[in-house]
């Protein structure tokens, strides 16, 4: 592999948005620990129930149409045209207004059949709250896009780490003071979920200082009027803009079948309403883990899939199929310890966290999802970097259905742990889907057996470390001693002991180079602890 590719000016600005976006992954998964805390299990299923309509508009605002929008401006500037570059923006403004004030309606004025459909009425002011946020899509999508497209990620990078953590805040400090005066659940969550028009508002301050310092006239006179190709402008934002944030919505989407047909199902089961908004609670305690979980292996795969994007440019097969083999072997490592790591010691962080262990195998099995999660992003993004971008949202909307058919018919039988299982089993198809077609395109070898070997070692030694950490936290709690205390060592230790050991063992069994580690981020690091781990007689 030449290293030459990762030296091109894009990688600087994919960076820049690949850190703000850790961040911005972090706050919105950290976040929850705390309000659940403060709202309880149901509070939390109020909450979860309409949180996918702001994933849905973030990811719009944040993934889907600044790509598309910055694609076309830097079309414009590539061949000096910058009136035609403000034309864009004053088309896809324009369009963009129509979008967000079409979902805001339906959102809003559907919002008493959409809870309905959810099977609890209580949820129809708080549907309409979450509504105001797609007000601010046309915006946030447009000077993203405009500032993406000069190569020019900081306005991006600073409004996205704004809004979220404006957002985080108000979400906790509502709920604490509505929950402290003894407002009821319901009116709490519509506080909470006011949270997503401040973090907007702040978000799109930042973007408004940044035009007005750099002093942009995104307005001008000349360009207040629309181009003779606007049809093919709109044309594509919706097209390619609607299939890029598919893919950036995949846990959304399927939190929002979730949101549409559990509970429902658990109370027409035969479950009495407040049970099963308990288990609906506990079930999306679940959400923080594999946001967490997929968080590392994504932020590493990114770092490579732009390296994707330069040799598929260059026509450089062979460097594609080297590129998207070590995405898909950093992917499958860091997705399979975070996984099995988590299960491990699922007891104890569980009651860390949330102040009990109830539903742990539930989110056992659930966080299952953070192994094909890893993979579907990294092969999404590849896809995505090869131009191939409405394969992967196909991929999606078909395990999308399917998680709304496995729910329908697992929930009944098997209660909250059918939905988990529907979970895993839709994204296990997402999965072989795309590993079908990318070998299909760049037929990607099977990786050797000692690499499967080594994994599978490195996995079972953490399992047997953690077991016996876990052997020791059962005794100490026979014995009396303070539950949530105890896991919190025991959760913070088993994290370090097992990523250690895992890693240790990983690096000893030698299956990846140190030119493939030298691509990651702090390279030389990840090469002088692989020197370290190695046997006397290999060194």
């Amino acid at each position: 592999m030449s290293k030459k590719y990762s030296s091109n000016q894009f990688l600087k600005g994919a960076m820049v948005l690949t850190v703000a976006a850790l961040v911005t992954k972090i706050l919105s998964a950290v976040y929850r620990v705390p309000f659940q805390n403060i709202v309880s299990d149901i509070g939390f299923y109020i909450y979860q129930q309409v949180y996918p309509f702001y994933g849905i508009a973030i990811a719009l605002s944040t993934y889907g149409f600044p790509v598309i929008i910055s694609k076309l401006v830097a079309e414009k500037l590539e061949y000096e045209d910058e009136e035609g570059a403000k034309n864009i923006v004053v088309t896809s403004f324009l369009f963009l207004c129509l979008v967000g004030i079409s979902w805001f309606l339906l959102v809003y004025f559907g919002a008493g059949v959409i809870a309905d459909w959810m099977g609890d009425p209580l949820l129809k002011p708080l549907i309409q709250v979450i509504s105001l946020s797609f007000l601010l899509l046309a915006p946030l999508s447009v000077m993203r896009g405009y500032y993406q497209g000069r190569e020019d990620m900081v306005p991006t990078a600073v409004s996205q780490v704004t809004e979220q953590t404006i957002r985080v805040t108000t979400i906790l400090v509502f709920s604490t003071i509505l929950i402290s005066q003894g407002y009821s659940l319901y009116i709490t969550g519509n506080g909470a979920l006011f949270g997503s028009i401040t973090g907007g508002l702040g978000g799109l301050l930042v973007l408004l200082f940044f035009v007005s310092a750099r002093k942009e006239k995104l307005f001008s006179r000349k360009s207040l009027r629309l181009p003779e190709d606007y049809l093919y402008i709109w044309s594509r934002l919706l097209k390619n803009g609607t299939a890029i944030c598919v893919s950036a919505m995949l846990l959304v989407l399927l939190q929002f079948v979730d949101s549409l047909n559990v509970y429902s199902l658990l109370t027409s089961s035969g479950m009495e309403a407040e049970t099963a908004k308990t288990w609906k609670g506990i079930y999306d305690r679940g959400q923080p883990f594999v946001q967490l979980g997929t968080v590392v292996a994504t932020s590493i795969s990114l770092t490579i899939v732009p390296l994707v994007t330069s040799a598929y440019l260059k026509q450089k097969d062979d460097l594609v199929r080297e590129y998207s083999q070590l995405s898909l072997k950093i992917s499958i490592t860091i997705g399979f310890a975070a996984t099995l790591g988590i299960i491990n010691i699922m007891v104890p962080t569980n009651t860390m966290l949330f102040e009990n262990a109830l539903g742990s195998k539930v989110i056992a099995v659930f966080c299952v999802s953070i192994f094909f999660s890893c993979l579907i992003l990294t092969f999404a993004g590849i896809f995505q970097g090869i131009g191939k971008i409405y394969f992967p949202a196909f991929c999606i909307m078909m395990g999308i259905l399917l998680k709304y058919i496995g729910n329908a018919y697992l929930v009944p039988v098997m209660g909250i742990m059918g939905a988990s299982i529907a979970t895993v089993a839709s994204l296990t198809v997402i999965a072989g889907m795309m590993i079908g077609k990318l070998r299909r395109l760049f037929p990607i070898r099977f990786f050797p057996f000692s690499f499967y070997k080594t994994l599978l070692l490195s996995g079972g030694s953490m399992t047997i470390g953690l077991q016996v950490l876990l052997r020791i936290y059962d005794t100490l709690l026979d014995k009396g001693m303070p539950e949530r205390e105890l896991s919190v060592l025991f959760s913070l230790g088993g994290v370090c002991i097992g990523g250690m050991i895992f890693l240790i063992v990983f690096l000893r069994g030698n299956v990846l180079t140190r030119e493939e580690i030298s691509f990651l981020p702090f390279g030389s690091k990840w090469v002088w602890l692989m020197n370290k781990a190695q046997p006397m007689n290999k060194k």
